[in-house]
């Protein structure tokens, strides 16, 4: 599998879902928390982030803000998912720079087109 994701997601089952569906499409989609982002990105050759927008520690502007702003990160493709009703959060995620903003029935509904699209755009890049 060479094309791999990080995703910043805590809730496990749902992380499950994404994994599964990923390598059934041949790609692979490894868990990091916000702080190990960079570290991992340097490890290893990363084609984008899946970044759960209500991450646990509140902070998942400010992780997104961090990618955007880092040298090596910052034309990352990054895809963020949260609740439909947090239009605040969609508009605020997509000014920090998220390429692509989801309702998570609809990131989730649509996975492996979505992810069979983040590979063909982040080969793009």
């Amino acid at each position: 599998m060479s094309e791999t994701f990080l995703a910043i997601v805590d809730d496990l089952f749902f992380l499950s879902k994404i994994q599964q569906t990923a390598k059934l499409l041949g790609v692979r989609v490894e868990m990091v928390t916000p702080g190990k982002l960079a570290e991992r990105a340097a490890q290893i050759p990363i084609r984008g982030v899946i970044l759960d927008l209500n991450y646990r520690s509140g902070s998942a502007l400010d992780t997104l803000r961090a990618i955007k702003a880092d040298a090596k990160l910052g034309t990352t493709l990054v895809v963020g998912f949260l609740s439909h009703v947090q239009t605040d959060l969609a508009a605020a995620a997509r000014e920090a720079g998220c390429d692509l903003v989801l309702a998570r029935s609809t990131f989730s509904q649509k996975l492996p087109e979505l992810l069979r699209d983040l590979v063909g755009r982040a080969q793009e890049t």
